[in-house]
């Protein structure tokens, strides 16, 4: 590459490459084919690169264009005065454009529904006609089918069976349809039909979806299509060449706002052989503004009337403009003054010259700024200190999360039958979510999750005391009891960890060693690799998730928090963990941060997020849960300690 061009592409980066290269594939595109759909996705794409490169390049230049105070004020003026009304007229096109649009679209979509709907109006009527007078009855509807919808066949299958075109050989619904009617996809093609089973008659209307019919819908509102965006499913891939009314021409414009819109609605359907499953296209209805108005109000001259209007305020308001301009550059030049003066008071004091003042004039705001400045450089040292005190906590919370992050277990213990992960994402520097696995015996892994109230420091020992009290009653052993077998009486049976002992241990503990207001949730398990069984005690947290079978169930509560009062009892309770199952446990920082509405994610998203990627890997399945969450927030401060244990069942 030659050092022009490599120059050239440093400026402007990858972003600007891609930018460059849209516009020529956009513009040899509106050459060769300027009314295509991959023009329009070209454009669509050019304009989105356009945008992002114009920020990127804003950026890079902004500050050095408005360094100096004088550029900085004037750039303020114009984001005053023009931003606002540049916005203004953003909106009025974007609520016109898709007033026009989605207007045009409701006429043609709502006569599409009409008659579908009066199609199965039609179907009920031959089912309810007596078997006698059936045949009457269809000699007295098909011209009015066929006026809605050229091409219809018939058939009916009662005491009697009825075709129509006779010689056609019209086809049933399959077997097993329900009642239904709508737009319903058969060999590739897309049709409208009316399916009705009443008193042992079987009626099924169906009429192709043609570019003839799309063009009388809305007679005169423009060119009509019908497209397939999606990916998957019968003719998913064909893109409705024969479903587009291409003898309709948009007529002339009859000014310069006379442009072409486009609206677009979704068109549901079914297939023939699958009506369970439905599938989507596009409608797609080009028109313009003179047009709509014209078949909604019957005038077309609005359009001169408003640009009129347009010029006269666009003028006056360019007029106020260029003067509130010229008033403030006048307005400038007696402040930049003074702020220069603050200027070089900072070089003294970057320079390490806290003696320095700056000479005080007048009693405005400048003049209180001076002063402000002068108090400054008096206090300037005790916020060093200040500031070197604040360095030391920072760099003693950072060595704190490097403690606490080796509490986590780095790896989730090997089991034969069972997938362990987990994962906690700290709101501060410091966590009070906490989770652990640990293996009990060959065959048995202990898995804990617990919350403590509150955040920070205080939390984070809370949690470190509790995993500690926890991993020590497991080395030295706690209360057991046997498994006992179905009948009674161990019969040699191997004795088992009480997972509602070992709680009611930790309540003791943390109790005696806590404040009353100090307080965790706790989820306690003890897993069985042979029998597949866990054992678990619930102290007052959030339900754990159990996905089977694509259902959601939760496992229950057994007891009160931990910590809180040391005369708790807890229960516990036995799950078996099938192959394929997924046990998932969290804590209220998944479930709880809200978004930009008040809106909670909710438990209802989590299980959604469950069925939707519940076969994946469980790092995969935690990735996504988390991000989800984050995305939902729209933040990336958390609103809580987010922690969460993934088991499932192999």
């Amino acid at each position: 590459m030659s050092p022009r061009l490599k120059k050239l592409a440093d400026v402007l980066g990858r972003l600007g490459i891609a930018f460059a290269g849209l516009l020529v594939v956009y513009a040899a595109l509106s050459f060769l084919a300027p009314h295509s759909e991959i023009t329009r996705l070209a454009a669509l794409a050019f304009y989105i690169t356009g945008i992002l490169f114009s920020v990127q390049f804003a950026r890079r230049n902004a500050r050095r264009v408005i360094w100096r105070l004088r550029n900085r004020l004037i750039v303020a003026y114009l984001f005053i005065a023009f931003v606002p009304i540049a916005l203004i007229a953003i909106l009025a096109a974007q609520v016109g454009w898709e007033l026009v649009g989605g207007t045009a679209v409701y006429l043609v979509s709502s006569e599409l529904d009409r008659r579908t709907s009066a199609m199965d109006g039609v179907a009920h009527l031959l089912a309810q006609a007596p078997a006698e007078e059936r045949e009457n009855t269809i000699h007295d509807v098909i011209p009015y089918m066929e006026h809605l919808f050229p091409g219809v066949t018939l058939a009916i299958r009662g005491s009697e069976t009825y075709n129509y075109p006779a010689a056609s050989d019209a086809p049933f619904a399959p077997p097993g349809s329900k009642e239904a009617s709508g737009l319903v996809m058969k060999d590739g093609l897309l049709h409208a039909w009316a399916h009705v089973t009443q008193a042992g008659t079987d009626v099924t209307l169906l009429a192709p979806v043609t570019p003839d019919l799309l063009a009388g819908l809305a007679p005169d509102i423009g060119q009509v299509s019908l497209i397939s965006f999606s990916s998957s499913g019968p003719g998913s891939m064909q893109k409705s060449t024969g479903l587009a009314n291409r003898r309709a021409r948009l007529p002339d414009p009859v000014n310069r706002l006379d442009i072409a819109i486009d609206g677009f609605r979704p068109v549901y359907f079914s297939y023939w052989n699958t009506p369970d499953k439905q599938d989507k296209w596009l409608l797609i209805v080009r028109t313009r503004p003179s047009i709509v108005l014209g078949t909604v109000f019957g005038q077309v001259d609005w359009a001169q009337g408003l640009l009129a209007l347009f010029v006269i305020t666009s003028g006056t308001l360019l007029l106020v403009w260029v003067v509130s301009f010229l008033m403030g550059i006048s307005l400038t030049r007696t402040i930049t003054g003074a702020v220069h003066n603050l200027y070089e008071g900072t070089e003294r004091v970057k320079g390490g010259d806290f003696s320095h003042r700056i000479a005080v004039e007048g009693n405005d705001q400048l003049a209180e700024l001076a002063r402000s400045f002068n108090g400054m450089t008096e206090n300037l040292e005790r916020l060093i200190v200040v500031e070197k005190e604040q360095q030391r906590l920072q760099s003693e919370l950072t060595i704190a999360r490097e403690v606490q992050s080796q509490l986590f277990p780095r790896a989730a213990p090997a089991m034969k039958t069972l997938e362990l992960a987990g994962v906690c994402h700290p709101a501060r520097m410091v966590s009070g979510d906490y989770y652990d696995f640990v293996r009990v015996h060959e065959s048995n892994v202990a898995i804990a999750i617990g919350d403590v109230v509150g955040k920070g420091i205080s939390a984070a020992l809370l949690m470190a005391s509790i995993q500690s009290i926890m991993r020590t009653q497991l080395t030295a052993g706690v209360p057991v009891h046997a498994a006992m077998p179905h009948g009674g009486g161990n019969h040699g049976a191997p004795a088992e960890l009480s997972a509602a002992e070992l709680v009611w241990q930790l309540n003791k503990q943390v109790c005696a060693n806590t404040s009353p207001e100090k307080f965790a949730t706790f989820y306690f398990g003890m897993y069985d690799d042979a029998t597949r069984v866990l054992t678990y005690t619930n102290a007052g947290h959030l339900p754990p998730i159990l996905m089977r079978d694509g259902k959601a169930e939760r496992l229950e509560v057994t007891g009160i928090v931990v910590g809180a009062f040391p005369f708790a009892r807890y229960e516990e309770k036995k799950v078996e963990l099938r192959p394929g199952d997924l046990l998932v446990a969290f804590t209220d920082g998944i479930v709880e941060p809200e978004n930009e509405y008040g809106e909670p994610f909710g438990e209802d998203n989590l299980v959604d997020l469950l069925l939707r990627y519940g076969q994946r890997e469980t790092k995969e399945i935690i990735s996504r849960v988390m991000e989800t969450v984050e995305q939902w927030t729209g933040s990336s401060e958390l609103y809580d300690d987010m922690t969460l244990l993934v088991a499932r069942g192999v």
